[in-house]
């Protein structure tokens, strides 16, 4: 699982994609989330990162 971390809010997602104009997000059974351009994006996160007293910790 994966988090994309916007301006705004948050999208979780099972699957990305990454292409030179951003990444595409995809739910756990393939379906398409969110198409995020690099410039809105700004962090992808797996959620290994939520579990330790730091961010990026396992």
């Amino acid at each position: 699982m994966y988090r994309a971390i916007l301006p705004n809010g948050q999208l979780e997602c099972h699957e990305y994609e990454r292409d030179d104009e951003g990444v595409t997000l995809y739910s756990e059974s393939g379906e398409l989330l969110a198409f995020v351009p690099y410039a809105s994006l700004e962090a992808l996160l797996t959620e290994a990162a939520y579990t330790g007293d730091e961010p990026g910790v396992m």
